[in-house]
């Protein structure tokens, strides 16, 4: 059996783990068997993921891989797994190197022809398109869009004639703000699904026109990330 459909770790692997991205059940089989012997987990947060692993009986060694220290991390994982060690890599929830920690070290187990395997699973981005309703035969994702409004704005105006679906995460703190700019550059009736809570107790999905999208985002709770779909111009319901 190969590394790539076997659940057993396989030595100076790096193996890329979807994590759930609220409800736990929605952990694979294979990630759990995976995540349960691996020699090392290199997650964001290694309180996170110490309690993922502890609901699900496991109990493995963790080192911290975040944003702040990703260059020196990578290097020093890749040398583990260079030397021969199994490492999972995971981000806080859903698919790790989606505009989350990561893509340094992938990069360099990739320089270095280390193997790197994925094991998929949860990811808000590809959720949302699933369920949204807006085209999906082609997408720009954009991760988090910079904090400035002037910079939104201008995103929003160089893609205003984009001919596939547009996709990024917002924060509970701008997206108020950012329904505005979208209803402001692109207009009322531009077409728009806004996500939160995926998966959760309370996940919310807001499909419609953008005015009556923003009503209802102010109407309602604005707890949560957001995952943003913005349909082409021509696009309706």
């Amino acid at each position: 059996m190969t590394a790539n459909a076997s659940l057993t770790p396989q030595p100076g692997t790096l193996y890329v783990v979807a994590t759930p991205i609220g409800n736990l059940a929605d952990l694979t089989e294979r990630a759990r068997a995976i995540l349960g012997a691996v020699d090392l987990v290199a997650c964001e947060d290694t309180r996170t993921t110490g309690g993922l692993l502890t609901r699900f009986g496991l109990h493995r060694e963790l080192t911290a891989y975040h944003e702040h220290n990703e260059l020196e991390a990578a290097t020093r994982l890749a040398d583990l797994v260079a030397a021969g060690k199994s490492v999972a890599l995971v981000s806080d929830a859903g698919t790790p190197t989606l505009s989350d920690p990561g893509f340094r070290l992938v990069r360099a187990c990739r320089q270095r022809g280390l193997p790197v395997v994925p094991v998929p699973g949860p990811s808000a981005l590809t959720a949302v398109l699933s369920a949204s309703g807006l085209p999906t035969n082609g997408f720009l994702f954009v991760g988090f869009l910079p904090p400035k409004s002037a910079a939104r704005l201008a995103f929003l105006e160089q893609h205003r004639d984009f001919r596939y679906t547009l996709a990024l995460y917002e924060s509970c703190h701008r997206i108020e703000k950012f329904t505005t700019e979208i209803v402001e550059k692109l207009g009322p009736a531009r077409v728009v699904c806004l996500a939160r809570e995926v998966t959760k107790l309370h996940e919310t999905f807001l499909v419609g026109p953008a005015a009556e999208v923003q009503a209802r985002l102010v109407a309602g709770s604005q707890k949560g990330e957001f995952v943003v779909l913005i349909a082409p111009g021509d696009f309706k319901l």
